[in-house]
């Protein structure tokens, strides 16, 4: 029989086995006794005398030992109470570790220390520490943190294996073979599928900088065009590649990244704009990797911007004005909004936060003509994120407010709309689109929906009653001036809501006992109200639910009106000679029916050309930029 000592491994606990130094010398022990029986030899191996070599290393563990006794007592003892064998260290366990199977020592060769807080342990000390980091020990404090992040994140590149040398060629060849057939795959449930198994080869491609620059080169390509699941697959290894050699490539993706983002936002469409988000905010992630990075592509870029808004001023010309008013450069500025909200705080990039927002509204202000109004709200959409984010406060309501003042919401819209426009994905508007009662039913309901959303970000503020006056002055004279219903409703809901809360606020300031030069005590008072809630932060919550809904159904183009359903046709009554009611629903079912519009279509568009003749001359966006640009002196800056 053998002997209990020489029980296969899987006979073992889980802590008899990671004691046992993942050692083989056993096991080889009891195959070496098992085959000597067979043959008749029972000859007992000559005892082995431990070498200089190994006495040493014996004498280095006990040492550190003793170190640790001085420099972490608690763990000691708690080391005795647990185990006494970690402690008791003979040259016979350093004899037992060095028996270690040759070809697998070779190919897991990983350092013989590892620095960790004040100590530096041998590989085995930190697994036996790692067992002992238990949920009944979780508050000890001996650099726990650290060694489970070595044992858990510590990445293994293959070179450091023995066999590298033998096998680097074929590696070679296969992971470049991998980068080719990313290249050439159409079908995009089998590029995720390659995807997924380049994630895995990542620590291949480190280890090969050549092969590693082209996968990076296919992994930006598929993030920035790819199906949904294969922009994430691509992100993941980038992220990944990045993390792990941030000095060698973090900065040449960063910046092919930023241009492959600009490349593919040039078109905004309710199909696009779920992939432009996924770009920007996972773009934003891979520049938090490295502030000092970060901040030297955002000073160059955010400058760029800046000349092409200089130029656009200083020449007000049409060429340089497309500069400007397009979605890239909108798109732009969304971008550096949210990677400066995402990082905040950051010593290193906040001096970025004002000229950016000085290059925002100085493109509010370029053109401020209505056709540009949609990007005017999203200019202010990119400032009251980065002003929510990043603690800081911007003036973003006079540039709501100038459009309540300049628009005449009393006047009687010129066509009738069927479909809602879609301030979501344009720019611009046309010479039509002003004149339809879709454009003043969107364009007031944008100012609630950003009104609102300014305020939330404000709402705990001290000085809440006064930052609110001007809007409540406004917002007044709007509901003075303007006669039509449903307009009045939401603003005046608005202008509640936004009293309701400057009301709270001023009865909690009157209960204080400091004044407004102790920020400190400002701090504390703010955010005591914050964790409380206020009634514009719980109305917002509720609020914004119901609004994300409704702008999901907006992107994806379905519309939230739906048309009536047409009444069925009735026989006529012989008996009866009034046959009005029975006309009224004939006529009623003929206006709703796919023929009937065809038809009405083209004849309300002879009409339409026939008594507005001279208002709508031009549909296209082109030819009404001929009509903004013709002088310098028709464009108001």
């Amino acid at each position: 029989d053998v002997p209990s000592m020489c029980r296969k491994l899987e006979d073992l606990s889980v802590d008899e086995f990671m004691l046992s130094g993942f050692d083989s010398g056993e096991e080889d022990d009891c195959e070496d006794e098992e085959s000597t029986q067979q043959k008749g030899k029972m000859k007992k191996p000559a005892p082995q005398k431990m070498s200089v070599g190994k006495q040493g290393k014996a004498s280095e563990h006990k040492d550190q030992l003793s170190a640790l006794k001085r420099k972490d007592p608690e763990f000691y003892e708690f080391l005795q109470q647990n185990d006494q064998k970690l402690l008791n260290f003979e040259d016979s366990d350093s004899l037992e570790d060095e028996e270690e199977d040759e070809e697998e020592r070779m190919y897991h060769k990983l350092p013989s220390q590892l620095e960790v807080s004040h100590l530096v342990l041998p590989m085995q000390q930190i697994i036996n520490y790692f067992l002992y980091y238990k949920s009944e020990v979780y508050n000890y404090q001996i650099s726990s943190h650290n060694i489970v992040l070595i044992c858990v994140f510590r990445l293994i590149l293959p070179s450091s294996s023995a066999r590298w040398q033998k096998n680097q060629i074929d590696i070679k060849m296969y992971i470049a073979g991998v980068v080719q057939l990313l290249s050439s795959l159409t079908q995009s449930t089998v590029v995720a599928a390659v995807l997924r198994h380049a994630n895995q080869m990542v620590p291949y491609y480190l280890c090969l900088p050549k092969q590693c620059r082209h996968f990076l080169k296919s992994l930006i390509k598929h993030w920035s065009t790819g199906e949904e699941t294969v922009r994430v697959l691509a992100f993941l290894a980038l992220n990944k590649i990045c993390r792990n050699k941030q000095e060698i490539y973090l900065n040449s993706v960063l910046k092919q990244m930023y241009i492959a983002y600009v490349k593919n936002c040039k078109f905004t469409s309710p199909n696009t704009l779920p992939m432009i988000n996924f770009m920007q905010r996972t773009l934003a992630e891979m520049y938090s990797l490295d502030t000092q990075v970060s901040y030297q592509h955002a000073f160059i870029y955010i400058r760029q911007l800046a000349i092409h808004l200089r130029n656009a001023m200083n020449l007000k010309k049409k060429e340089t004005y497309q500069s400007v008013y397009n979605w890239q450069y909108v798109h732009c500025l969304y971008l550096w909004c949210r990677v400066l909200s995402t990082i905040y705080p950051s010593e290193v990039l906040e001096p970025l936060i004002y000229p950016l927002c000085q290059v925002i509204i100085g493109c509010i202000k370029l053109v401020p003509i209505s056709r540009y109004y949609p990007l005017r709200l999203h200019c202010v959409r990119a400032i009251i994120l980065l002003s929510a984010n990043t603690k800081t406060y911007v003036p973003a309501l006079p540039f709501l407010l100038e459009i309540l003042q300049r628009e005449d919401f009393n006047k009687k819209p010129g066509r009738m709309s069927i479909k809602p426009i879609n301030f979501a994905v344009i720019l611009k508007l046309s010479k039509t689109n002003l004149q339809e009662k879709a454009y003043k039913d969107g364009l007031v309901e944008q100012l609630y929906d950003l009104i609102l959303e300014n305020f939330h970000t404000q709402a705990c503020s001290v000085g809440f009653p006064e930052l609110a006056l001007p809007t409540v002055v406004q917002l007044k004279v709007f509901l003075k001036e303007c006669k039509v219903a449903n307009y009045c409703k939401q603003m005046r809901q608005l202008l509640e809501k936004i009293q309701e809360n400057s009301s709270y606020i001023t009865g909690r300031r009157q209960k204080a006992a400091f004044g407004v030069a102790d920020v400190t005590a400002v701090a504390a008072w703010e955010k005591q109200v914050a964790e409380e809630g206020t009634s514009l932060t719980k109305y917002y919550s509720q609020w914004k639910k119901l609004r994300e809904k409704e702008i999901q159904l907006e992107i994806s183009g379905k519309e939230r009106v739906k048309m009536p359903k047409p009444h069925p046709r009735l026989p006529l009554d012989p008996n009866n000679t009034n046959h009005t009611f029975q006309r009224k629903l004939d006529s009623d079912r003929s206006f709703f029916s796919i023929e009937s519009i065809k038809r009405k279509k083209a004849e309300e568009k002879k009409a339409d050309k026939k008594e507005f003749k001279g208002l709508f001359e031009s549909d296209s966006d082109d030819d009404d930029d001929d009509d903004l640009f013709k002088s310098k002196g028709k464009a108001s800056c």
